[in-house]
């Protein structure tokens, strides 16, 4: 398959002008045609230290990036040659040589900084370029641009500011190659020699101490190693005689130190066979509009001004450090707050006791992770920091106690109020009635727990909100009160009255009947009169038929003449009485 691209020279993708960076549109254009992986190494150094030549090595050149061979530093910004690679087919080997570190003719050592944080977040493999042996500045100033590159990562794209997965960590940072120049010491440790990879690991070990120099000491190598988890190193002889390393780009390999020639050779075995494609967090692979869209974000933040700019490179590394243990220290308070308060707390007597633990703890993981704070100013920011923490949850707590406070009056007193609604004490007493369930609901809301410093105030709110409720009832009350003591009195006034007609009524019943039984006996005794005549008037008739019976009348001239047995003087049985009747006129 054909190579995407065929570059016969490298060109210039980030122009270092008067300090200023600039981005080459033609070098964009060759990227944003680039569609396969790419390997991007990119070198960073100290000027004049024979950067260049390593990277036309890996070019497969004698010639293209600029050697020099004077005082005078050659490349300026970082130049880019992309080239097929050579032992992985379909991808793209992207060079990258970047401007020497202390061009004494520059005089901006913030420039050198920023171009050497771009080399790493845009590569994914760092050379690292040094002279002789690895010392402390070497340590110090590669500590201080990953920390600039940290921040220039964050700065651009704040969403991928952490990277928890160890796997994506290892795959979005580069790995570093370690290449030391014109190396003049002897490989040995303890009596015995040791690999270059050894000196580097051991060039990078911390010591096991808490004094505060060691910590200084240890702060720098602990963090490249975290950022670096892939580490190699290169010793490289002295090409050739010094007379001759002006023409080293003219040299044949006959002409150089066969030692050097093999070392270069092994550098360049070892960036074709292990390095790993550039990748993103996430695992996306790297392709020329990705490094593209890089290079223009990078150099956008860059120039925005955002990055810190001191002459003093300790001031800056220790500005950096003393932010990141700040931001360290406020993460470790928010998750210790997190895991031992529960909003709303009871008494801020007890949110202020777990406010001052975890600031202690917050404090601790400062002062372990600080950096020269001489002067104290960045625990005495995180100290305000802390305070506005505290004033934020104070602020906090008290919204959390009267919101959880308001929604269990709502459901304690929510019944109460539809009962209201429904009228159901709006009568009388029903004001002495909603007293009664009032406190019997202020009560419940009592018993519930951990309503917070609110509880109160919240409760005699609510209640003041509802005394224009408690005002209505008790007029309601009075009102009907008043209104059934009215028709109470009117009702026993016409009972009374009812009571009285119906004693009139009852005296007048009483009357009638009295003169109905008056009249009835009377008329019992007109009738009994009339039946004692009607019977004696019979009984006399009777009588008298019978003495009629007895006598008998015999009309004779007109004389009734009587003859009885009986009236001859001889009474029954016969007694006489001496009277004789012999005969009688009528």
């Amino acid at each position: 398959m054909e190579p995407e691209i065929q570059m016969s020279g490298p060109v210039c993708l980030i122009e270092n002008t008067k300090g200023q960076l600039v981005v080459n549109p033609e070098a964009l254009k060759i990227l944003s045609a680039i569609t396969q992986p790419l390997v991007v190494v990119a070198i960073v150094g100290l000027y004049r230290t024979g950067k260049s030549y390593l990277m036309n090595q890996l070019a497969g050149k004698n010639k293209g990036f600029s050697v020099g061979s004077t005082v005078q530093s050659h490349t300026k910004g970082i130049w880019m040659w992309c080239v097929p690679h050579p032992v992985k087919t379909n991808h793209t080997l992207v060079l990258l040589d970047t401007e020497g570190l202390g061009d004494v003719e520059k005089g901006d050592k913030n420039n050198d900084t920023q171009i050497f944080a771009l080399a790493i977040l845009l590569s994914s493999v760092f050379v690292y370029n040094t002279m002789n042996k690895i010392d402390q500045r070497a340590i110090d100033l590669l500590y201080y641009v990953i920390e600039l590159s940290n921040l220039l990562r964050t700065l651009s794209s704040p969403d991928l500011d952490e990277v928890d997965d160890a796997a994506d960590f290892v795959s979005f940072y580069p790995d570093l190659v370690w290449t030391l120049r014109d190396f003049y010491l002897s490989l040995q440790a303890d009596g015995e020699f040791i690999t270059a990879d050894d000196y580097l690991e051991n060039s990078l070990r911390p010591k096991q101490d808490t004094d505060q120099n060691l910590q200084n000491f240890n702060l720098p190598r602990l963090c490249i190693q975290k950022f670096f988890p892939i580490k190699k190193c290169f010793i490289f002889d002295l090409p050739t005689h010094q007379k001759k390393l002006t023409q080293l780009e003219t040299l044949n390999n006959d002409e150089l130190d066969p030692d050097f020639v093999q070392q270069v050779a092994d550098f360049c075995h070892y960036i074709f066979h292990y390095s790993k494609i550039k990748t993103l967090s996430g695992g996306i692979k790297v392709n020329g509009p990705y490094l593209e869209s890089l290079v223009l974000t990078y150099v956008n933040a860059i120039n925005s001004g955002d990055l810190p700019c001191m002459d003093n490179s300790v001031l800056v590394l220790a500005q950096i450090k003393n932010l990141a243990a700040v931001k360290k220290a406020i993460a470790h308070y928010d998750q210790q707050m997190s895991q031992k308060v529960q909003l709303p707390v009871e008494t801020l007597l007890e949110l202020l006791d777990l406010h001052s633990a975890s600031e202690i703890e917050a404090m601790e993981v400062f002062m372990k992770n600080s950096f020269k704070d001489v002067d104290q100013r960045f625990q005495k920011e995180l100290k305000t920091l802390l305070k506005a923490k505290q004033d934020d949850l104070c602020k906090q707590n008290l919204e959390a106690s009267s919101d959880y406070c308001s929604a269990l009056l709502r459901n304690i007193f929510g019944p109460l109020e539809e009962d209201v609604k429904r009228g159901i004490y709006s009568k009388p007493g029903g004001h002495r009635l909603f007293i009664q369930k009032t406190e019997e609901l202020k009560a419940k809301y009592y018993r519930e727990p951990r309503k917070g410093i609110q509880a109160e105030e919240t409760l005699q709110k609510y209640l003041q909100s509802k005394e224009s409720v408690s005002n209505t009832i008790l007029q309601t009350d009075l009102a009907l009160t008043a209104r059934e003591k009215e028709m109470e009195e009117a009702r026993i006034k016409a009972e009374a009255a009812k009571a009285e007609a119906q004693k009139l009524e009852e005296i007048q019943r009483q009357n009638e009947e009295m003169m109905q039984q008056r009249e009835r006996l009377h008329r019992e005794q007109v009738r009994q009169m009339e039946i004692n005549r009607a019977n004696f008037l019979l009984q006399r008739q009777r009588d008298l038929k019978r003495r009629l019976q007895l006598f008998q009348v015999t009309e004779y001239h007109g004389i009734w003449t009587y003859d009885s047995p009986h009236l001859h003087g001889e009474k029954p049985g016969g007694a006489t009485d001496g009277f004789h009747l012999g005969s009688s006129k009528i």
